[in-house]
């Protein structure tokens, strides 16, 4: 038998009749119970979603303050390797510097780029850039601070002219035995 036909040829077996044909009092005659309201359903749908809106607005501001305060980490990271690298200027420590300079201008230049998903009306986005501005300016600093100790800084007159003597050192370690 195929099974097409027979439930076409004898209609629907499994439908359900909602229609009240019974002698007993109807169920409408029932209270409600409590907390349950049979209020139109567009009067709660501009409630829930003013809500909704509330709650992905927060949601959006959380979010931003998150990627506002991560350059902290990054900041943390990089003072530690560059704390590791030692003041010798050597290949490691050149890169760790560099790299030190280039994240925070990479990413000051990506500013529009990192905020653009938590755009919205209700979002203020200006705290949380200029803590993501102040933190990416500090990671700069101290990629220049250690440009500074490594000696790569010109802040010598004699590192621009030739002609002058380089300074003096004002202090000299040593070790070892003195022998006579």
């Amino acid at each position: 038998m195929d099974k097409g036909k027979a439930v076409m040829g004898t209609g629907r077996r499994w439908a359900v009749d909602f229609s009240d044909q019974s002698t007993v009092p109807s169920t409408r005659d029932i209270l409600d119970p409590p907390g349950f309201s049979r209020a139109s359903p567009e009067q709660d749908d501009s409630a829930t979603s003013r809500q909704k809106k509330d709650a992905e607005a927060n949601w959006k501001l959380q979010k931003a303050w998150e990627v506002a305060q991560s350059p902290f980490k990054n900041l943390m990271m990089m003072g530690f390797m560059m704390w590791m690298a030692g003041n010798t200027v050597h290949l490691f420590s050149i890169g760790i510097t560099f790299s030190a300079l280039w994240q925070p201008l990479a990413a000051l230049q990506s500013l529009g780029k990192i905020f653009e998903p938590f755009k919205d009306n209700k979002v203020e986005l200006l705290m949380p850039k200029l803590v993501f501005l102040a933190l990416n300016l500090g990671g700069l600093a101290l990629g220049i601070w250690k440009l500074n100790t490594l000696g790569l800084l010109p802040t010598h007159a004699s590192d621009w002219v030739s002609s002058l003597p380089p300074p003096q050192e004002v202090e000299h370690s040593g070790g070892g035995y003195v022998f006579h």
